[in-house]
């Protein structure tokens, strides 16, 4: 039912393994058409990054006083150091790592065992993602999400380094979902508060409410839940969301890797395989003591993950509620602002080579102060298609436009209706992230070694496009749109590509990356995003952190904070060896910023944050600046 003996592959080799390449696909059918574009792409030095990049580098030839300003820090090098560097006159110190137990009578985390399924149920969730910070009162709440389990590590007790008894499993699950957490500033260091009553963890067992147009709908009912209404746990959560009335949206991604099934001949439909569900899990072996996550018995279970889930981070009795109106996909993150009217605006990636970018506009307007709980249960979900000559629309999924029965088909079988109404495929779609200070957003895409050459899950061609310039993209992109009228919820934008990585210390060609790129600055695998009060973009990489070959001098994966009307780009911190950055918030005075170190040692080579010999562990770090000033 599991795959243990590759328990070290990531989440995309797992999707690859569900989308294996054609014999003959229909890009040789395209490559003439496609040619004099590629090689207008590799014939500048530096991609002709000034036709390519439009808006984003106009002021880089002349620096501005101004600019100095907005970026008042100096640069950090590229590094493979097992710890995290900042800048000169800042410090870092870790908040709550793996383990850490949130009530006073949890056991404290034990390296030999790696914990149990009940300590690990009052402890710190592993492999941290997205977060928010909120205000009670004075009180300080953080929600973050924890993505996966390392099982190399969290199994680390285990010569197999993979579960091996029903207690391993428990232990597995309560790992994932959400950690909800009071922390609080003393003598210059956050710390968590153990005993609050905000205190909360949400894991792959905590009862879930299924809302939105999906919900009772015959895909989603099961055995356990013939309504189609209430479902359990939450897994695979990697960036978030907030609303404005102050609740956490916790976005489901690579949810497939969690099913298998106990029936050796079982083949799966054709919407599973869309989503990358079969009959082998990614090694987490939860079928064996939950049925509920084998396919053969349930095929409907599936259906029932890949949603934003909203949560109350006040109320640690309050039910999660998934909310399918926007959309069944792998979600990167949940971006909202709202649109001229009032309405709220969300914005999505769904994370997969080839997959689409996707906006939701509720049916109802948000009021200050009034009754906005339910305003994701209802509204309009559509996908972008993106036209190279620097416009795009959003396209409407209506059951006009897939051909679908409803909006019910439309939630549960989003992918699908992307597709039918011809949206552009994208380089993996991560973190969208709106700018405060003017009507304008940007997406990570992050990187598609199969651009150009294998269309995605649902056999929609990737051609290089607009968007998407390089084929067997291996360093990825920023876009950037500007929607018509300045107004989230026009149907019409313009856009451009704000960065374009590389490197040009070893490619003279489109890989060198666009004008904004250089030796010093150079970087893969745009990934976090997140813009600041005063405009400034901060981007989090998640990629190649080899230093060599392709990546030589592109050390380990970073921060680095761009000014959006210059184009400049400087890091500003480094993360420790084989690890992640991912996750960001500010502190309501603006003197701390929390950041996610992820998977440190994923493949045996960090022991961060403990050092010496100890077990690496995922940690939320707070990042000041020695002399107290504002951050951002």
């Amino acid at each position: 039912m599991s795959r243990t003996h590759d328990h070290e592959i990531s989440f995309d080799e797992f999707d690859e393994l569900r989308n294996p390449p054609p014999l003959r696909t229909d890009f040789d059918r395209i490559a003439e058409r496609m040619m004099s574009r590629r090689a207008l792409l590799r014939g500048g030095a530096a991609l002709g990054a000034a036709t390519i990049i439009g808006a984003g580098t106009t002021g880089l030839a002349s620096r501005s006083a101004d600019a100095a300003e907005r970026l008042a820090f100096a640069q950090v090098s590229a590094n493979t150091l097992d710890t995290v560097t900042v800048p000169p006159g800042y410090r870092w110190h870790v908040v709550v790592r793996w383990g850490d137990p949130l009530w006073s009578d949890a056991p404290a985390f034990d390296p030999d065992t790696r914990g149990t399924g009940a300590s690990q149920e009052r402890a710190f969730g592993d492999n941290n993602d997205g977060m928010a910070l909120f205000m009670h009162g004075r009180r300080h709440v953080l929600a973050v999400n924890n993505e996966y389990v390392n099982r190399r590590i969290i199994y680390g007790n285990r010569e197999s380094g993979a579960p091996e008894n029903a207690d391993d499993v428990r232990k597995g699950k309560a790992g994932h979902g959400v950690s909800v957490v009071e922390v609080a500033e003393r003598d210059g260091r956050w710390t968590i508060v153990h005993d609050s009553p905000y205190n909360r963890r949400i894991t792959a067992d905590t009862p879930m409410e299924l809302t939105g147009p999906a919900r009772g709908h015959e895909l989603l009912r099961t055995d356990a839940d013939p309504s189609g209404t209430v479902s359990l746990g939450t897994w695979n959560n990697c960036g978030n969301g907030r609303t404005p009335w102050d609740t956490y949206l916790a976005c489901e991604e690579n949810f497939n890797g969690y099913f298998s099934s106990s029936d050796p001949d079982y083949r799966p439909n054709e919407d599973h395989r869309r989503y990358g569900v079969g009959p082998e899990d990614r090694g987490y072996a939860w079928a064996t003591t939950d049925e509920r996550f084998d396919i053969s018995r349930h095929p409907n279970e599936p259906n029932r993950a890949g949603y934003v889930v909203e949560i109350n981070p006040f109320d640690p009795h309050s039910t999660p509620k998934k909310r399918t109106a926007l959309g069944r996909l792998k979600h990167e993150n949940a971006e909202v602002v709202l649109a001229a009217d009032g309405r709220v605006v969300v914005y999505m990636g769904d994370d997969e080579r080839g997959e689409f970018l996707y906006r939701f506009v509720s049916e109802r307007a948000y009021r200050a102060g009034g009754e906005n709980s339910d305003l994701l249960e209802s509204g309009t979900l559509s996908v972008a298609k993106f036209e190279d000559d620097g416009r795009g629309e959003w396209k409407d999924l209506t059951p006009a436009s897939t051909g679908m029965s409803g909006p019910a088909e439309i939630a549960v079988r989003t992918r699908q209706a992307a597709s039918a109404v011809g949206a552009t495929t994208m380089d993996r779609p991560e973190w969208v992230a709106a700018n405060p200070i003017r009507t304008e957003a940007c997406c990570c895409l992050t990187n598609n070694r199969n651009r150009g050459k294998k269309p995605n899950a649902g056999g929609d061609l990737t051609p290089v496009n607009g968007p998407n310039p390089r084929e067997a993209n291996k360093y990825g992109q920023i876009v950037r749109w500007r929607p018509d009228g300045g107004d989230h919820g026009a149907q019409g934008f313009d856009w451009d590509l704000f960065v374009i990585a590389g490197n040009p210390t070893v490619h003279e060609d489109a890989r060198a990356g666009s004008a904004n790129v250089n030796a010093g600055n150079m970087f893969n695998s745009p990934d976090g995003l997140a813009f600041d009060r005063n405009g400034l973009m901060w981007i989090q990489t998640d990629g190649n952190y080899s230093n060599a070959d392709d990546f030589a001098g592109q050390g380990n994966n970073q921060m680095l904070i761009a000014d959006p009307e210059t184009g400049e780009i400087r890091r500003f911190m480094v993360g420790p060896k084989e690890c992640e950055v991912t996750g960001f918030a500010f502190s309501p005075d603006r003197r701390s910023v929390f950041v996610g170190i992820q998977h440190p040692g994923e493949k045996g080579g960090s022991h961060f944050p403990g050092g010496g010999g100890s077990v690496p562990r995922s940690a939320v770090i707070a990042i000041n600046r020695e002399d107290g000033g504002l951050i951002g």
